[in-house]
């Protein structure tokens, strides 16, 4: 994968030097052996108590410089692992931050989430287990079928045929594996989005009494993935206990041959129990490597989810201009066409107008029409299919992404707070505004007089979403949070839905006073939120029908009058 590149040129020094240490540590388990069958075939077919003390003592320096080295391994690849796993974690949320909504929108928010943690955890243990006995397995393997040929060479035929044995079952299981643990991640993936439509729908649940059906739905995606995982496993399964039938077999071969050369008088104990530990050692490797390969091939699948992020391409290149003659906020719209999809119908079609400085421009239309779409397309969460948007004379698209968004402030349709206090939420907008700024803020809001009601006022908690908070409350806060943002350009979208008529055109009232040059976009569903404003645009199935004034409308737009008639009849009734 060619992202890991950062990575292998950052941490290469610590790998390899943990890979050191182990090394160390199998060249001291492969001497122990050898060193026991000289300790038996000298020491004690001589009886030589000399010897047997001095080789021993030569055996426990070997395994105390053996277990210094497994220690400081320990520590050396456990730091890299971790500092690995944290870093690429952490580039995979600003890689997933610097996309664009049309990049973000091909992957579905459960599935970010599990690359974000779960892959990355199974390439983060892959790594570390590499720099541990992973790397330790091949090298006490092959150390082993070394030490075992250079004792007997006629006795280690039979590695040289139990090895490519394993070799095969080890391939096999590679091969077989990998598709059902790809299949494994995206079923976790469904699990995770079940769990999280649930979260964050449970006050519905709860009114609908839908529990039972929540609880079938979420077992279903649960069984799924139990069944994907237990085929996973049950496939890998059988190959372990084929390596070790396999291994085990050579070593009852190996006994068998020995014990017979031993009553020739043709070889010695001492070598017969020396290889026999190679063979339990090299045993002891084949399923070590066997699991490296199955970890490897987890590894690899979670890889490749990762690295299809990484490789995303931005699909909106960020502009280079930062101008210096802003105007404070005129909006032009020239012949703009937007599609979600470029094989489908546009959403919007020939959208042209133009809003001055200072202005208060509402927006209007039934569901679906349009409306937030294009509004959206402002700070450019999405890129327009053709035509113009620009901002002061200037070409949203030559803008800085940042600078651009610096200038625009978002109250989006639907409120939302993060955990933290009220202050917290509200420093969003300017994290360097003072106590006094806020509250200016919330007032033009008519959010300070609720908050100040709250037990502890702006400093109060209140959980992620703002779950403690009722509808309106939500939006008068989101609100002053745009406004305290200072930005030449507001949009309000529906953003006062939640809140009843009379607070409604307090705020408007405030919000002309608060900042009376900020250009002002309004949507609305309520007709009585938009009639003040100094223009209207009339949206239908992504065609504008109208602009002009509240009177203009209600003589030339069809659309508009339809949707004041059937309001306003209905307040009146």
């Amino acid at each position: 994968m060619p992202y890991l590149k950062v990575y292998v040129n950052k941490y290469w020094k610590g790998f390899f030097t943990a890979v050191f240490f182990v090394t160390i540590e199998a060249v001291c388990d492969l001497m122990q052996p050898t060193i026991m069958s000289k300790i038996v075939d000298k020491g004690v077919a001589n009886k030589s108590l000399n010897y047997v003390v001095y080789m021993g003592g030569v055996m426990l320096l070997i395994t105390a410089l053996g277990a210094l080295a497994a220690s400081i391994r320990n520590v050396i690849s456990s730091n890299v692992s971790q500092k690995f796993g944290a870093e690429m974690r952490s580039d995979l949320f600003k890689k997933i931050q610097s996309l664009s909504f049309e990049n973000i929108d091909k992957f579905e928010s459960a599935s970010l989430v599990t690359r974000l943690t779960n892959d990355v955890t199974q390439v983060q243990n892959f790594v570390n287990g590499l720099m541990r006995i992973f790397v330790k397995a091949p090298l006490v393997g092959l150390g082993s079928i070394i030490m075992a040929a250079r004792l007997n060479f006629r006795l280690s035929i039979i590695l040289f045929i139990v090895v490519p044995i394993v070799a095969v079952l080890i391939y096999t299981n590679m091969k077989f594996a990998y598709p059902y643990f790809v299949k494994m991640q995206k079923t976790l993936d469904n699990v995770n989005s079940a769990m999280r439509e649930y979260l964050s729908g449970v006050r519905v649940v709860k009114a609908f009494n839908r529990f039972d059906y929540e609880v079938e739905k979420f077992q279903i995606k649960n069984d799924e993935f139990t069944k994907t995982s237990t085929t996973a496993m049950k496939v890998t399964s059988v190959f372990t206990p084929a390596v070790a039938l396999v291994v085990n077999f050579g070593i009852v071969m190996v006994l068998w041959i020995g014990g017979i050369n031993v009553n020739r008088g043709s070889m010695h104990v001492g070598e017969i129990i020396a290889f026999t530990n190679y063979m339990t050692q090299i045993l002891f490797s084949l399923m070590m490597v066997t699991n490296v390969f199955t970890m490897f091939v987890r590894a690899k699948a979670s890889s490749r989810r990762i690295g299809e992020v990484f490789l995303e391409e931005n699909s909106m290149a960020n502009g280079k201009e930062i101008t210096t003659f802003f105007q404070k906020g005129t909006i032009d719209f020239e012949h703009v066409f937007f599609s979600y999809n470029k094989d489908k119908e546009p959403v919007l079609k020939d959208i042209s107008f133009n809003i001055g400085k200072g202005e208060t421009v509402g927006i209007i239309g039934s569901t679906g029409s349009g409306k937030s779409t294009l509004v959206n397309l402002i700070p450019r969460f999405y890129d327009i299919t053709s035509g113009t948007i620009k901002i002061d004379g200037v070409d949203i698209k030559k803008l800085d992404f940042k600078y651009l968004r610096d200038k625009v402030a978002v109250v989006p349709q639907k409120a939302l707070l993060f955990s933290g206090t009220i202050m917290e939420n509200m420093k969003w907008g300017n994290e360097n505004a003072t106590f006094e700024e806020v509250k200016e803020a919330s007032k033009a809001a008519m959010a300070h007089d609720f908050i100040e009601r709250l037990s502890e006022g702006y400093e109060v908690k209140i959980g992620q979403g703002g779950v403690n908070l009722s509808g309106g409350q939500k939006q008068r806060v989101s609100i002053a949070r745009a406004l305290l943002k200072r930005s030449e350009i507001l949009i309000l979208d529906d953003s006062t839905s939640a809140v009843d008529t009379d607070t409604e055109v307090q705020i408007r009232e405030r919000l002309k006073k608060y900042s009376k040059d900020l250009t002002c976009i309004l949507i609305a569903q309520r007709i009585t939120s938009i009639m003040g404003t100094d223009k209207i645009i009339v949206l239908d199935n992504g065609e504008i029908k109208g602009i002009g004034k509240h009177e203009q409308l209600l003589e030339n737009c069809k659309i508009y009058k339809d949707i004041f008639l059937s309001q306003v009849g209905k307040e009146m009734m």
